[in-house]
């Protein structure tokens, strides 16, 4: 347990360090403040969505890009018409009304918010 446990960290600040990098080199090309832009509360919300099942925290992940970039196009049709907030918000707005809907039944893992200890048996 404690092998997984630790290896669980090192796997995900891996990927963070990852995510971080893309972000500042190929995304954006600069580094600033705010230019993750709340996106780690729809992470928290994809593995509650997802049930803290892998595969379908990638498909809910890959749902939330899809609208991402739907945002952006529907901007470009119809920006004219409705303020550009208005676009920013339904990816943010579509991830609100998942957890919503599937966060009562979600199932969570028996080592949730357990706190650990070195040399501690559960």
């Amino acid at each position: 347990m404690r092998a997984l446990r630790i290896g669980a960290v090192v796997a995900g600040s891996a990927l963070m360090a990852l995510g971080g990098a893309f972000l500042t080199m190929s995304a954006f090309d600069a580094f600033f403040f705010g230019m993750v832009n709340g996106r780690g509360w729809i992470c928290i919300a994809l593995v509650v969505f997802a049930s803290w099942q892998p595969g379908k925290a990638l498909l809910g992940a890959l749902l939330f890009g899809a609208f991402d970039a739907f945002q952006i196009r529907l901007q470009a049709e119809i920006g004219q018409v409705v303020p550009g907030q208005v676009f920013l918000m339904l990816p943010y707005l579509l991830s609100i009304v998942a957890l919503v809907l599937v966060a009562r039944r979600a199932d969570y893992p028996r080592a949730l918010l357990q706190p650990w200890f070195k040399g501690q048996r559960h």
